[in-house]
Parts: C-alpha cells; structure tokens; sequence
C-alpha cells in the first residue's frame, strides 16, 4: 500500500570522512568512476594532459592518464619539453588521436550507462506505483494486521457489490411466468417479486 508520501529529494551531504566501510568503498567506487570521467571530458574537449593517481581505503592504486601516466608524470618531474623532430610529433600526433577516440568512445558509453540507470529508476518507480495500484494482489504474508483488515473490508465490499450484481442480472433476464425468490445475505432483505403478463 502506498502511503502517498514522496521523498525529500537529493540534499546536501556534509564533508566528513564516512565512518562505515562498506559505504565508504561504494562512494569511492562511484567517485573515482566520476573523477575519471571528468579527467576523460578534459582531454577530449581540450587536448590537455592529465594524469591522475587515486589510492583507495583498502589502499590499492588506481590510474587515468592522457596519453599515458608515466608520460605525464615524467614530463612533470623533467620540465623538459618532448623533442620536436618530425618522429616524435607523428608519433604524439597519432598517439593522440587515438586516444581522443578512445575517450570519445568511453564518455559515449558512459552517457548510454547513465541513460540506462535513468530508465532504470523511471522504471523502478513506475513498479511501485504499479504495486501501489494493484495492492490487492500482493502476497499476505507481507502485510501488516491494517493492511489485512483493509483487505478483508475491501474483499467483502467487493463481495456484496458482485452478489447485488447477480441478483440484477438474474431479475432482468428470468422468465415472467416465474417467481423470484431471493434472499440478499449482505442486508438480510427477503425480496419476492412476483411478475405477470
């Protein structure tokens, strides 16, 4: 049963190491998934070189380099520029481009996954107002005694509507020549119609 109440959304969450370690490995999971997409955007869309290390809780090591990160790290310690001979350009050229693609390729793959978790949760909320809607169908071991009592009543009043329905039909098409005797359980109403041509 849907108690008609809706959530207060996405709120703001204070900065403070998480203090549970199983949801500090999620959020670490989906922020280094996040970081590295950004780090990814970047690149594409600026030609930069970008090298990130991330060291998680449990203390492995992680990794995003554009074009790779030993090139950017080593370019960083030296301060020296790359050689400008036609080789070395040709070969960061094409090293490049095919990383650009590769990037392309991944940010591409990551909106078709963001995508999907949209349709996902669109998807999982229209269960549950489907669930809600169809509450009678249920399995009753999961319902509480209110829920149960709802039920029984509503059972009943479903009951009492389909038995008067019964009787309608019955009186509109019995034959004239015959006496209707019926007995209406819900009310304990003796009704006896008597018809003539």
């Amino acid at each position: 049963m849907s108690s008609g109440r809706r959530g207060q959304g996405r709120q703001k969450i204070e900065m403070k190491k998480i203090s549970n370690e199983t949801n500090l490995q999620v959020t670490f999971s989906k922020r280094r998934s996040g970081l590295f997409k950004k780090a990814s955007e970047l690149c594409t869309l600026c030609g930069v070189d970008v090298a990130l290390v991330v060291f998680s809780p449990s203390g492995k090591t992680f990794s995003f380099g554009h074009p790779n990160v030993d090139t950017v790290i080593d370019r960083y310690f030296s301060q020296v520029l790359p050689q400008n001979n036609d080789t070395m350009q040709f070969i960061e050229a094409r090293r490049s481009a095919n990383v650009s693609a590769l990037n392309a390729h991944l940010t591409q793959i990551n909106n078709t996954l963001d995508d999907a978790k949209k349709h996902g949760d669109e998807l999982s909320h229209f269960l549950k107002e489907i669930k809600a809607l169809l509450w009678w169908a249920c399995p009753i071991s999961g319902m509480n005694r209110v829920e149960l009592e709802f039920l029984k009543k509503a059972l009943e009043e479903l009951k009492n509507l389909v038995a008067q329905h019964v009787i309608g039909i019955s009186i509109q098409h019995a034959p004239t020549q015959f006496l209707i005797h019926t007995l209406i359980s819900t009310s304990n109403i003796f009704c006896y119609c008597s018809t003539h041509i």
